[in-house]
């Protein structure tokens, strides 16, 4: 199982991760407000403003204060060093 870092040292397993978007559209923002009310939010930015929203398969929301471009890009190195070991 591979993680990744969220920020402010949390991680989240890679395989479980859905969609990770921006969460400035209104379409997300009702989803959020939609998870927060049923209990579905999880809220690891600290206290700063919200960056990314990460959808998991088990309808958790994600808040992180990292950007969904860096968080995205983590999870794609990831692959590629999965890649790699494949082929050794």
């Amino acid at each position: 199982m591979k993680f990744i870092n969220i920020g402010f040292g949390n991680i989240v397993a890679a395989d479980r991760i859905v969609s990770i978007v921006s969460p400035d559209s209104a379409p997300i923002k009702r989803l959020i407000q939609d998870a927060k009310d049923s209990g579905r939010v999880i809220d690891v930015s600290c206290g700063r403003r919200t960056r990314a929203a990460i959808i998991t398969d088990s309808e958790h929301v994600i808040l992180s204060a990292v950007q969904s471009e860096t968080i995205a890009n983590r999870l794609d190195s990831l692959d590629v060093e999965d890649d790699i070991k494949e082929e050794l």
